[in-house]
């Protein structure tokens, strides 16, 4: 009988722990959403809120991993050549947040159009963010992007 009720114990125990992460990857995958959408209205400003000032990442487009002061010269590289993104298409593949920290895959389709509004190019990108939260805040602090493979993965 004592086993039975530790189990119901344990269970009622976690039934909160997992209501806070379904929670927290909630809120972590509408920070990402925010960020394109950030990219999207060149809004450099709130995109560079959502970094951690510890962060280092490795974007595609960098020969090097980056620091924050680094992490908006991709958007800047094409603003300064007349592209701006114009759509895209966000698909989730795995979020885990565990405690603080919060581990996001996905899959991204952007679209850019040159100052003419006519299709410069599209990228199709793997995307990793490693968030933490930090004063209460989720903040990027890790991420790595690689370009999909012809089959799209």
């Amino acid at each position: 009988m004592s086993k039975v009720i530790t189990i119901v114990l344990l269970l009622l125990a976690s039934a909160p722990v997992a209501q806070d992460s379904a929670k927290d990857e909630a809120q972590v995958w509408q920070l990402e959403k925010a960020y394109w959408e950030y990219v999207k209205a060149n809004d450099l400003e709130k995109y560079r809120v959502l970094w951690h000032e510890s962060f280092v990442g490795w974007p595609f487009v960098s020969s090097a991993p980056v620091r924050k002061d680094h992490i908006t010269d991709w958007i800047v590289a094409n603003t300064s050549k007349g592209i701006k993104l114009q759509s895209y298409s966000i698909e989730q593949l795995a979020i885990q947040v565990t405690g603080d920290i919060a581990i996001n895959h996905y899959r991204i389709k952007a679209m850019w159009d040159n100052a003419e509004g006519a299709e410069a190019r599209t990228d199709a990108l793997r995307m990793t963010h490693t968030w933490i939260r930090w004063h209460g805040t989720w903040e990027i602090i890790g991420g790595m992007s690689a370009p999909m493979n012809a089959e799209g993965k």
